[in-house]
């Protein structure tokens, strides 16, 4: 288990499930690719590899984006809200972020 630095988990304003948002956008463009959730050891994982993981809820789990579908998210740059209950992941993503199939889980008609 990946142990997340106290001066960062200081920081982090946790849901009752002990998760964090995050939200990755892609590096140079802005576009917003997804939103999952982290726990500490997820974010610890993130920063000490580089490739983004994030806790399945569903699952009850840790997974690395794209390990089983080769769409993965290398991570340039990881940041807090103001809040402290979100983060913001940089990333470049190759191939489509969303499950479906999609370039982002957004690609859907605006409400």
């Amino acid at each position: 288990m990946t142990t997340l630095d106290p001066k960062i988990a200081d920081r982090l304003k946790r849901n009752a499930d002990g998760l964090v948002c995050a939200v990755a956008q892609q590096r140079g463009t802005g576009e917003v690719l997804m939103v999952a959730w982290m726990n500490d050891e997820a974010l610890a994982l993130t920063l000490s590899t580089k490739r983004a993981t994030y806790y399945s809820r569903s699952r009850d789990t840790l997974w690395v984006k794209g390990e089983t579908s080769g769409h993965t998210q290398q991570v340039h740059e990881v940041r807090l809200d103001c809040d402290g209950d979100t983060l913001l992941l940089i990333v470049d993503q190759k191939g489509p972020a969303c499950h479906t199939g999609t370039k982002t889980c957004f690609d859907n008609t605006p409400l």
